[in-house]
């Protein structure tokens, strides 16, 4: 019997059985993903957002002196969307950014706006930020917070609403059918509290029910493609991101951003182009771990040459004069994109904050400068002083080490939750949000005694505690941490500014009002009143988007309130409740009542008075059940939009300029003739430069190491994306026209033997204002 001569039906039905063996053969390792039921839609998206890499001030620590000076590692926005095919959608973007912008959200909206209609709206949109302190300030909307950048500084604010925008669009347009999966698990030397004196202020019944003083528990989501399998992973963790000083100049995404670097590299590097490995125990994707990544393996072979020969060949490249060069040039020899496969979606890690309040990733405790002994327990002094008490993060004293280390740890522990997921969610997804005027909140608590009372939120207020900064960067002059009375000469300077009336200064006791930035308001509003809370449902999932820095018990209060909802409503299963801090808009810390009275910087932080956390808790509840009742919620009064009346104080660059007879791109100091470098030495070039500012070669690059390949072809290694790389710019003098680009590469472990050169991209600005693009490379050097 031949194949024609089969009966119709049965014909067509063999036909339709090797056609799917045909497919099965296609994709082996994908098989489990894709027979599985996908009953979403997802889809991940990444966009650079570095900003000016000069003259601008750090975002997060407040020291004036903290000014941008070049890069460590590049920073980016990462979203990822979830819908239902027929239903509702959602976004989340993290941003490798200090916190999220009121003005930012504002902005981002209208564009979405614009592009997809109502699609995308404040509803279903989250913006968190992983508070780095190592990124460009300028960027939100209230005085307080730009005050130390002088200002609003515009190029920081288009870079991060461009890139939050550019990264919904990829991930809209990577729309796919696919599936999540969820997976939990401790981590516990990667965070430490801060402040333990505060804590200990709590109920001992209740800090009896947990085993830590902060939260060690790390949540991840894993997105399966149908087709292409694993394609991204985001996570929540609570760390602040202060591996990096307050003296540190070079821009960075600090421990969360290193974590997402490494784990990105890992899974391009040594996942897809290997094959995935199915796991016979969770049926989707499971691969070892095997070290941090490094790329230049991935992209050409060892040259297997001796040492005589490979020093030969590098004597014949000198170093090459400025030249010329096209913005393109820049972006062409990114090494990121070199390593992936064009025809598969790009892999997206996150690794977002959560209630970080008073967690450090200085793990190793707080020290004196000067003795070397612990600082005082309760207001974090030495001899009286602040300024003298550091903490120690597991690499001190090399903050660059710390901040790997830690970095290292969230992204092996992310690797094992990747791995061993197995957990699918399912079911609606959904959201509910709503603007609260947080300067006048009415609040029900419970009575001492029995029953309840209402009290109310206060204007915000920032407390004399608040001045003398933390452990992780300490404040100035004579603040101390756990100051609940103030002093005389402070009072003074502060009524020179608003004097805080009896109703304001009755709100926030215990809190002596240092600053009364809720009552504020020339030029323009100094802090927040209008705060927007959110909840975002993917299945059993739950995130709570808090436009604040809770601390540990105040994140377990409010994701325990939130829950009992969810259950009481009818929501079945393992219910996963995480807390998305710093997200949509920025209004400091949130401690417990308990905590408040203390008054270490948290408690002088929380703007809205001691029942602030009181309200955070009773709104939420509301917002819950109107979730799981299907019932709409009150929009609620719309937060101001600041935009026309932001000022700035930031100088601009008016002209770059080299000394007579050099170009822009010419080595400066270059390495030695006949240099050999071994792996973990560190190699130093320094050239001509212009100012940063000019162009932020977003999504391009400042600095390049490249490896010769076949004697005459230059390869791209690494860039000043890596974690390897660092660019560092300077002036010979504060108001100079010429700069320098200085270039230090690390050698990674993992480098291979041959002849590398480093290479420098920059743009310089005329006094006609016309802006040039350079590029200069170093003479080659051996790496054995």
């Amino acid at each position: 019997m031949t194949l024609l001569s089969l009966p119709y039906g049965h014909f067509w039905r063999l036909c339709a059985q090797i056609w799917l063996w045909f497919l099965l053969l296609l994709f082996p390792h994908n098989i489990k993903s894709t027979l599985s039921a996908s009953n979403y839609l997802i889809g991940l998206g990444s966009y650079d957002i570095t900003g000016p890499a000069a003259d601008v001030n750090m975002m997060g620590y407040a020291n004036m002196e903290q000014i941008a000076s070049g890069l460590h590692f590049r920073l980016r926005a990462r979203a990822f969307i979830v819908a239902e095919p027929q239903g509702k959608r959602v976004v989340f973007v993290n941003l490798d950014a200090c916190m999220a912008s009121q003005l930012v959200t504002v902005k981002v909206l209208e564009r979405l706006k614009a592009r997809y209609g109502d699609l995308y709206n404040e509803q279903n949109v989250a913006i968190s930020g992983i508070h780095t302190h190592a990124g460009p300030g300028g960027y939100l909307q209230y005085i307080v917070y730009i005050v130390t950048s002088l200002g609003f500084v515009r190029q920081s604010f288009d870079v991060i609403v461009d890139g939050i925008e550019k990264s919904i669009i990829q991930a809209h347009e990577n729309l796919r059918p696919g599936s999540i999966f969820v997976n939990k698990g401790e981590l516990l030397d990667a965070g430490a509290n801060r402040s333990p004196s505060a804590y200990l202020n709590n109920p001992a019944g209740e800090r009896s029910k947990y085993k830590y003083d902060v939260d060690k528990e790390m949540t991840l989501l894993k997105f399966v493609d149908d087709v292409w399998g694993p394609v991204g992973s985001f996570n929540w963790f609570a760390t602040h991101g202060t591996s990096m000083s307050r003296t540190n100049a070079l821009i960075s995404g600090d421990n969360k951003g290193a974590a997402a670097r490494f784990m990105e590299d890992w899974y391009e590097q040594n996942v897809f182009p290997k094959g995935v490995e199915s796991s016979e125990e969770d049926g989707i994707a499971g691969v070892e771990l095997n070290g941090i990544p490094r790329r230049v393996s991935s992209i050409i072979p060892n040259l297997h040459k001796n040492h005589d020969e490979l020093k030969a060949l590098a004597a014949s490249f000198q170093s090459s004069h400025g030249r010329p060069a096209t913005r393109f040039l820049s972006v062409a020899s990114r090494v990121r994109g070199s390593l992936r496969k064009a025809d598969r979606p790009m892999f997206v890690s996150a690794f977002c904050q959560s209630n970080c309040g008073d967690v450090s990733p200085n793990v190793l405790g707080a020290f004196c400068i000067d003795t070397g002994l612990p600082c005082d327990f309760n207001h974090s002094t030495c001899g009286g002083k602040n300024e003298l008490c550091y903490g120690r993060g597991p690499g001190y004293p090399d903050e660059f080490e710390s901040t790997r280390i830690i970095g290292d740890r969230q992204f092996r522990k992310a690797v094992d939750l990747f791995n061993k997921a197995s957990e699918q969610l399912t079911g609606k997804v959904d959201y509910r949000h709503t603007y609260l005027d947080f300067s006048k909140l009415e609040v029900s608590i419970p009575k001492q005694g029995g029953g309840q009372e209402v009290v109310k939120t206060c204007p915000a207020a920032m407390g004399f505690a608040f001045a003398a900064g933390t452990t992780d960067g300490p404040g100035a002059f004579d603040f101390k941490q756990g100051d609940d009375q103030g002093n005389p000469f402070w009072r003074l300077v502060r009524n020179l500014l608003k004097t805080p009336d009896k109703v304001q200064v009755d709100c926030q006791h215990p809190k002596p009002v240092l600053l009364d930035t809720g009552e504020m308001k020339e030029p323009y509003d100094w802090a927040p009143s209008i705060l927007p809370i959110q909840i975002l449902r993917i299945g059993q999932l739950v995130i709570l988007s808090v436009p604040g820095e809770f601390t540990t018990m105040s994140g377990r209060r409010l994701r325990d309130a939130v829950k009992e909802v969810l259950i009481s409503g009818g929501i079945r299963g393992n219910i996963h409740v995480v807390i998305a801090g710093l997200t949509n808009t920025y209004s400091q810390y949130v401690t417990t009542f308990e905590e408040y009275q203390v008054q270490r910087y948290e408690g002088a932080s929380t703007l809205y008075g001691p029942h602030t956390l009181s309200a955070y808790i009773q709104e939420f509840k509301k917002l819950a059940e109107a979730l799981v009742g299907g019932q709409d919620v009150k929009p609620g009064p719309q937060p101001p939009d600041l935009l026309d009346k932001q000022i700035s104080l930031l100088t601009p660059v008016v002209m770059d300029a080299t000394p007579p007879g050099v170009n822009f791109g010419d080595v400066r100091a270059d390495v030695s003739i006949n240099s050999t470098f071994r792996k973990g030495d560190m190699v130093t070039v320094t050239f001509w430069s212009a100012c940063p500012r000019n162009d932020l070669m977003t999504e391009g690059t400042f600095a390049l190491v490249e490896i010769l390949k076949d004697k005459d072809t230059w390869v791209p290694v690494y860039d000043d994306d890596d974690f390897c790389l660092r660019f560092k710019w300077s002036r010979p003098a504060k108001l100079s026209t010429r700069s320098l680009a200085t270039i230090e590469w690390r050698i990674p472990e993992m480098a291979i033997s041959g002849v590398y050169r480093i290479s420098h991209f920059g743009a310089s600005k005329s006094l006609f204002g016309s802006i040039n693009h350079f590029t200069g490379s170093s003479r080659a050097f051996v790496v054995l």
